[in-house]
């Protein structure tokens, strides 16, 4: 137990649920998932930190593996944990609009205390996002795992191993040609060499757009090339913490607002955006849970 620590949740955090996402795929590489508890190896100020998480009533107890649980790698763990499961945010205002909503109600009382389960790191947040454009999930996850596998360090305890999502320094160099016989298209290897040439150079970086205000920002993510206005509301829902992020012409959202609205078609933009007039401030969590529905 000297290698653990407890983190206070709020009511309205279900473990449960946010692990359901987390164990989304067998291919996921960037965490070990059981059901029960998640491993994560994350990168620390002087050396990677392996920990785990799992759940005891009302705390989230986190153990360290791989050190010595010094105060500053608490520090570090907890705020990624905190971050990870959008532990900071107020859910109940969003609860209160939701239960009053005929489309959102059951859903929030089926899976209440569902969070955005995030992406702090930015360079992950948008490959990952590229990655997924036009394909669908299952093969994203391999092209994912593949990438990583080649290029991200690497731990291995007690015959698990552990990866951390590539730096754009090892990316950066890479010729996009060596990205197809991953199987990434061609397109879609150049995007993702010259995001990572952008952050290696210090042209892109998360502290540059959490100082922007909303609006510059978003058209700063707009400006990427291979970034377009889906992938730019994914990364504020995800790495950002926008609550108004709503990525407009997602097909799963699409297919659920279908069935919600009973259309024999997917809806428009214009009916998307008439459905969402009265989640405003809370777009990102109206999506999460149109999504769960799926």
């Amino acid at each position: 137990m000297a290698n653990s620590f407890f983190i206070s949740v709020p009511e309205t955090f279900d473990f449960k649920h946010c692990l359901s996402y987390l164990w989304r795929s067998p291919r996921e590489v960037l965490h070990v998932c059981n059901g029960k508890e998640v491993t994560k190896l994350i990168r620390g100020k002087d050396r990677n930190i392996l920990f785990r998480v799992t759940n005891t009533k009302k705390r989230l107890q986190v153990s360290v593996l791989n050190t010595s649980l010094t105060k500053d790698i608490k520090a570090a763990v907890e705020s990624y944990v905190r971050e990870w499961f959008d532990l900071d945010t107020d859910l109940e205002p969003f609860y209160a609009l939701a239960s009053r909503d005929r489309h959102l109600k059951d859903l929030v009382k089926e899976y209440y205390g569902y969070r955005i389960v995030g992406q702090p790191d930015l360079f992950e947040s948008l490959v990952w996002a590229v990655i997924g454009q036009q394909i669908n999930l299952a093969f994203a996850y391999t092209l994912k795992q593949r990438l990583v596998e080649k290029f991200g360090e690497q731990i291995t305890i007690d015959g698990t191993t552990y990866y951390l999502f590539p730096e754009p320094r090892a990316l950066a160099d890479v010729n996009p040609d060596d990205l197809l016989t991953l199987q990434f298209s061609r397109q879609k290897a150049r995007y993702i060499v010259g995001l990572a040439k952008s952050f290696a150079s210090g042209e892109i970086s998360r502290e540059k757009l959490e100082a922007m205000p909303p609006d510059e920002r978003m058209g700063a993510l707009l400006a990427i090339k291979g970034i377009g206005t889906w992938t730019a509301n994914y990364v504020l829902m995800r790495t950002f913490r926008d609550r108004t992020a709503l990525p407009l012409g997602d097909a799963g959202l699409n297919a659920a607002l279908r069935r919600v609205l009973k259309l024999d078609r997917k809806p428009t933009a214009d009916e998307v955006l008439r459905v969402f007039r009265r989640y405003r401030g809370w777009e990102a969590y109206a999506t999460l849970y149109f999504w769960k529905s799926l």
